[in-house]
């Protein structure tokens, strides 16, 4: 392992008892982020009618994106919380233009994947911000220790004014709990699956865009017929439950 970038036990054991860490340190060189910042305003130009939060899965579109996720670095941070047999679920350019950037309305991203692995206990998202994200510009919050709570029940909303059409029934959410993800370009956040969290709209004049970047333990199986024309890679270790990945 790379010692520079990975988990003590301690902070371990506070992501499984939190259901999330933030990550104060550089995740990349300065180098590479600065590549990564580059695909990312390609893929920003080349969106057309999409929104900048709607840039789902841009590895299957630029493969580059496959050294950024397949990294040493990130798979390093990830190994001590899922162990040592890993896949790549799913990537995700989530940028929140000023002003009128969209609310993240609160949700389990498990709760949207339900149905197409085998088990959600051992998901994580890492979320590098590329822009500085704080407080004011909506960055991710999340409520700790919701991922030991299973999925939660869900009401429609209007999604012209957030990114999703459904939301966690606000009675079931404490917002006085929650704990926001500020981080400087660079740092990066880990959560699980199954935590509760969202983001308020962007009404500052400063963009927050990040890079999610979502693996699981090989121990979970993905069904291929639950996951039509979707490409997973095995990124560190063996294929536990005998998943379909492309590099095999």
């Amino acid at each position: 392992m790379n010692t520079s970038v990975t988990l003590t036990q301690e902070e371990t054991n506070f992501y499984n008892e939190q259901g999330y860490y933030l990550y104060k340190k550089p995740l990349f060189s300065a180098e590479k982020m600065s590549l990564l910042n580059g695909i990312f305003e390609e893929q920003l130009a080349q969106k057309g009618s999409k929104l900048s939060d709607e840039l789902d899965t841009p590895h299957f579109r630029d493969e580059r994106l496959l050294d950024f996720l397949l990294s040493e670095e990130v798979l390093d941070l990830v190994e001590p919380i899922i162990g040592p047999n890993i896949g790549l679920w799913s990537s995700h350019f989530i940028c929140k233009d000023p002003i009128v950037g969209r609310a993240t309305p609160w949700h389990e991203d498990s709760a949207y994947w339900n149905g197409r692995l085998s088990s959600f206990d051992k998901i994580i998202t890492v979320w590098l911000a590329l822009d500085k994200s704080w407080e004011e510009n909506g960055c991710m919050r999340v409520i700790p220790g919701t991922h030991r709570n299973g999925f939660s029940e869900y009401e429609e909303i209007d999604g012209t004014v957030n990114t999703f059409n459904t939301q966690i029934k606000k009675e079931s959410v404490d917002e006085s709990q929650a704990v926001y993800f500020e981080l400087e370009p660079g740092e990066c956040s880990l959560h699980d699956s199954r935590i509760i969290h969202g983001a308020k709209a962007n009404t500052s004049p400063y963009r927050r865009c990040g890079y999610t970047m979502r693996y699981f333990s090989t121990e979970a199986l993905v069904y291929p017929d639950k996951n039509p024309d979707f490409k997973i890679w095995l990124a560190r270790g063996k294929n536990i439950a005998g998943s379909k990945f492309v590099n095999e």
